[in-house]
């Protein structure tokens, strides 16, 4: 017999237990605390917060409370947990370095950036902020479902209406079980855009809303986020990866010294700890240079200045500072959120669209509401309306009635109303029986009936739904947004981009004698006649100018020669693009080149294959052959390209297909030709050969291939220039020491280049200041050798020709021709190309 006082144990498998348990809890993490909802954004503890403040009326425009007040109305109604959590939640939404739209104005004390914790609850004060208004607006109209809190005494709501995405403007981050999420912010402006874009087009793509409206995360603390792949590849699977730098500069003192400013992080960085680090790597002597570090922050915003000694390379400092400290740091992003309670992971589109969808229900549910409130009255004002029509007799059956209960039922009957009708009959103040008030009451039930006809109208018609959303994000955005605070950097060699995210384009790169690079579009320049001033090709300190330019694509491998015969490389769109007068970076910041060591030619290639050859020459006219091939593989701290001989340098390098003609010119007017196989290919740390034989202190000043019906196309210092056919420069043998190629004067000048032209080529000559002017080369005339030529560019006093370059005009479609002739001062200094008078005859 079984003893019924005796406990019932029941055996059950522990496996299966722990494996239900675990799965219980770990749902319950997931959904009630990790995890935000993908139509608010928020988290069950976010949500909360803001539900309790605005239970208690703590709306934006209403005095500061205390915290303690707000965290025990969370924790004793709706949130059963620790105090601690609740409050720290809170403080983290009233940051203005963790949110990018704060969602809690609190006063006093919430932290810094410096890693400093909130003073404590007892001590500060909240409210709701503006925009978190507008998570909550329309709240009470039945937009939202409502569930029991954990107790059962309270309802709370599921989610908020939320007219802006609040997921993607503010991101979250949360560890959950086995997963985690972690989104970044957006700028207001840019997400509401694209939600516009997907309500009126559901089939644009994410490539479209990326290219033009929402461009990339955009963090509180600004910053700049290097490249788009990262940024791609998280829109499009929900998933990836982005480096974020600090924004900083170097300024440059009048002692000669440097000093490096900060003034924006990377998100989530605290400063005293980097701080702290960057003095741990100084006196660690892992980073050399730096004399004194201090944090110059006050409230008008962020200054971290690093000072430097006199000799040491800022850029060098700064590119150590990013590779060793949190000055630059990776951004994970896994877009997880919950939908319809169950974890996905979201792109981009799919974030918007469920935003989208939510808004649907909301806007519809609350039209419901408004309607059904609309319906409610206009039945009470037809009752009313009924009752004035017959109010005497009215006025005698309520006289003749002993109680309120007969003169209802005699109203129910009587007039055919409701019993609602009836009573709001009954409750009629005598006033309302004036004319006047009588004029309301039809007034008011035919607007109501207007209003009626416009919400069912609006039910019945999804378009009308879409166009109340567009409104009101409208409007939202119109209130609330500002700039776009973290910039996006497209270029260096840094990061990792995807070749294919980056558009084929036609670009110009240049370089100037200081070491300083930058790409720009080739539309830029207009083309000019020549004899014209110029434009201001870019910024340049004192003693700086512009030393090569090169056409090239987006897309080729730019190769850059050095003094020292060394060689590295960099895709076109690796070089960082600039404005037209603006400097550019240093060249160090984007190769590993060495203390000394400056580039002295630069070239696009576009394939690298064995049957085309680099043509080098050097100052004292030694030339080498090496075919292309050899320089696939260049290591980032570059590659010898040539071994040069003492005091020499490497000044020119051109790609050739193994079978054309070098011509090498010299600064005191001297030029050979001859057939490049008269120099045998050789290998890559070769020396070379001697390819011209110099007068007394001559220096050779170009390199060039000349192809049957060329020109030779000499510019001088002064500025004069000419072309010359290719038929007068007799094919010789190497090492010769060449014959004359211009009449070099006083008023011209030495020359400066050399160059093999077609004619249909557009000429850019650049001066030591920087000013530049474009011209075509049929433009200018063809002379003999022993000729001066004309002039090309007005040259200021104490100026100089620095180089000139040569730009295809196949590559330049789209620019627009000046064909007005540029004024001049003085117009006896006016040169016309096709007059003989300009013509210095060898004569002469």
């Amino acid at each position: 017999m079984v003893d019924q006082q005796r406990p019932q144990v029941q055996e059950v498998n522990i496996s299966q237990e722990m494996r239900t348990s675990f799965l219980d809890y770990a749902m319950s993490v997931i959904v009630s605390r990790a995890l935000p909802d993908v139509r608010d954004g928020l988290k069950p503890v976010h949500r909360r917060i803001l539900f309790a403040m605005h239970d208690l009326g703590m709306h934006s425009d209403k005095p500061y409370k205390k915290s303690a007040r707000i965290v025990g109305e969370v924790i004793g109604k709706y949130h059963p947990h620790g105090d601690s959590a609740v409050y720290e939640s809170m403080v983290r939404m009233a940051q203005d370095f963790s949110y990018r739209n704060m969602l809690v104005d609190g006063h006093g004390n919430f932290g810094s950036v410096d890693g400093d914790s909130a003073a404590a609850m007892r001590y500060t004060e909240a409210r709701m902020s503006k925009i978190s208004m507008e998570l909550l607006r329309d709240i009470n109209k039945d937009t939202i479902d409502y569930t029991e809190n954990y107790d059962g005494s309270e309802k709370e709501p599921v989610v908020f209406p939320a007219r802006f995405p609040n997921l993607l403007v503010n991101g979250a981050s949360g560890i959950a079980v086995g997963m985690a999420t972690n989104i970044p912010p957006h700028q207001l402006g840019e997400t509401i855009d694209a939600v516009l874009a997907i309500s009126k087009d559901p089939d644009i793509t994410i490539e479209e809303l990326m290219e033009n409206h929402i461009f990339g995360p955009d963090f509180p603390t600004a910053g700049q986020i290097l490249g788009r792949s990262g940024i791609r590849k998280a829109f499009e699977t929900g998933k990836g990866s982005i480096t974020i730098r600090a924004k900083a500069r170097i300024e440059e003192h009048a002692n000669g010294k440097s000093t490096i400013i900060v003034n924006e992080l990377p998100y989530q960085v605290n400063k005293a700890k980097l701080i702290e680090k960057i003095a741990e790597l100084v006196r660690d002597k892992k980073i050399d240079g730096i004399t004194d570090l201090r944090d110059e922050s006050d409230r008008n915003g962020m200054r971290v200045v690093i000072e430097l000694r006199r000799d040491a390379n800022p850029n060098v400092i700064l590119n150590n500072l990013y590779k060793q400290t949190a000055l630059q740091t990776s951004f994970g992003i896994n877009m997880l959120a919950l939908v319809d309670g169950q974890p996905k992971v979201l792109n981009l589109k799919q974030c918007l669209v469920h935003y989208l969808d939510h808004q649907k229900v909301v806007i519809k549910r609350r039209t419901a509401f408004e309607l059904k409130k609309a319906e409610a009255r206009a039945h009470i004002l037809e009752g009313l309306r009924i009752a004035l029509d017959h109010l005497d007799e009215v006025i005698t059956l309520i006289r003749q009635s002993n109680t309120a209960d007969i003169a209802r039922e005699g109203l129910i009957e009587r007039f055919e109303l409701t019993e609602k009708q009836a009573q709001a009959i009954l409750d009629m103040r005598l006033q309302r029986l004036t004319g006047l008030e009588r004029e309301k009451i039809e007034q008011e039930y035919e607007d109501l009936i207007k209003l009626i006809d416009e919400l069912r109208a609006i039910l019945a018609d999804e378009e009308k739904v879409l166009e109340i959303i567009r409104d009101e994000l409208t409007e939202i955005k119109e209130r609330f947004n500002d700039k776009r605070r973290t910039e996006i950097m497209i270029g260096g060699t840094d990061f990792i981009e995807d070749e294919d995210l980056i558009p084929v384009e036609n670009v110009v790169i240049t370089l100037t004698h200081n070491g300083y690079v930058k790409r720009l579009p080739s539309s830029t320049y207009r083309s000019q006649k020549r004899g014209g001033r110029g434009v201001q090709g870019m910024g340049t300190n004192e003693n700086d100018f512009v030393e090569h330019l090169v056409s090239t694509s987006t897309h080729d491998t730019i190769l850059f020669f050095t003094n020292k015969g060394k060689v590295y490389k960099a895709k076109g769109y690796e070089v960082p693009e600039f404005s037209r007068t603006a400097k550019g970076i240093p060249i160090i910041n984007l190769l590993e080149i060495e203390k000394e060591e400056w580039i002295n030619a630069v070239i696009s290639v576009n394939e690298f294959v064995d049957d085309c050859y680099l043509f080098f020459t050097t100052r004292q006219g030694i030339s080498k052959r090496t075919t292309l091939s050899q320089f696939a593989n260049i290591r980032k701290g570059g590659l010898i390209a040539l071994n040069l001989r003492e005091e020499d340098e490497l000044i020119s390098v051109r790609l050739t297909d193994g079978n054309k003609h070098i011509i090498i010119g010299t600064k005191n007017g001297y030029l050979i030709r001859f057939p490049e196989e008269q120099i045998r290919s050789m290998g890559r740390t070769a020396a070379g050969v001697k390819g011209i034989s110099l007068r007394g202190d001559d220096k050779v000043v170009s390199m060039e291939i000349l192809e049957k019906d060329y020109q030779v196309l000499n510019v001088t210092s002064k500025g004069y220039g000419k072309r010359t056919p290719e038929t007068e420069y007799r094919i010789t043998n190497r090492g010769g020491k060449g014959i004359f190629t211009s009449h070099i004067t006083e008023k011209t000048g030495h020359i400066v280049a050399v160059k093999a032209v077609t004619g249909d080529e557009d000429i850019m000559v650049i001066t030591v200041s920087g000013v530049l002017i474009r011209m075509p080369v049929e433009g200018i005339s063809v002379t003999g050798r022993n000729t001066q030529g004309v002039r090309l560019i007005r040259i200021q006093e104490e100026e100089e020709v620095a180089t000139v370059a040569m730009i295809d005009t196949d590559d330049q479609e789209g620019l627009e021709i000046e064909n007005e002739e540029s004024e001049t001062e003085e117009s006896n200094e006016q040169v016309d190309l096709n007059s003989t008078d300009s013509i210095v005859s060898e004569d002469e």
